[in-house]
């Protein structure tokens, strides 16, 4: 589900993980496209990580089908151009791309590290700022992009440019622990949403699921909250 003026976290694969992207014209194509079809279709871009099978971005929709309409325009435009470049035919990507909502400061900060890391944690790099096909560089100041504009939950963590720059630096000293990583991946994969207790129970019963309470269990697979362990998603009609 993609909600008006609600952050998501989209990541679309290469077919059977197969290469997305195989050489730098590539990445440069693919964000040209992007910046110019977020724009058309009102769709925010606060950060991105092109790797080389797959594509994470953190966007906010201004209409519910503003992120649909875009990324089908982006395959569109996008996949002609690679199988032409690299002699091949077909799909490129793996079915429709996943998402989930991502809200509340805590999420929405921790989705823009887990995108930024990708490369770190794949072992490609040994810090964000040396992968050059992400936002990480834009985010902390580095260069400029009119592709990137800042959540509200980034920029509220200075009110001066520099040292909102330093502050989103620091947040990459720690890293994300296991429960929130694994949170972030499977809510993205199965479309749960990744958020305040509110929006979930808002999102759930707009659905027509309900929130079952639970004695013991694994962790929820949409995510951890206040209550983290505690309740799980019944995915049944009321």
């Amino acid at each position: 589900m993609i909600l008006p003026d609600v952050a998501i976290h989209v990541v679309q694969r290469g077919i059977n993980r197969a290469p997305c992207f195989g050489a730098e014209s590539d990445y440069l194509v693919y964000l040209s496209s992007l910046r110019q079809l977020s724009a058309k279709h009102g769709c925010a871009v606060h950060a991105y990580c092109l790797m080389t099978n797959h594509v994470h971005l953190l966007l906010t929709p201004r209409t519910a089908d503003a992120c649909t309409k875009m990324m089908r325009d982006l395959g569109q435009r996008y996949v002609p151009y690679f199988n032409q470049r690299h002699g091949r035919t077909g799909t490129l990507w793996e079915g429709r791309f996943r998402s989930c909502i991502v809200d509340s400061a805590r999420y929405v900060l921790a989705c823009y590290r887990y995108i930024e890391l990708n490369p770190v944690r794949a072992g490609m790099v040994e810090e964000p700022a040396a992968y050059p096909w992400s936002s990480y560089a834009v985010n902390t100041g580095i260069c400029s992009d009119p592709l990137i504009a800042a959540h509200a939950e980034l920029t509220a963590l200075a009110t001066n440019g520099n040292k909102r720059y330093a502050a989103y630096r620091e947040l990459f000293a720690d890293e994300i622990d296991q429960p929130l990583l694994a949170a972030i991946r499977d809510c993205t994969n199965q479309g749960y949403p990744l958020a305040s207790e509110a929006l979930k129970s808002d999102v759930m019963a707009r659905l027509g699921w309900k929130i079952a309470p639970v004695k013991s269990g694994p962790r929820p697979s949409y995510g951890p909250g206040p209550e983290f362990g505690q309740r799980v998603l019944a995915l049944a009609p009321n």
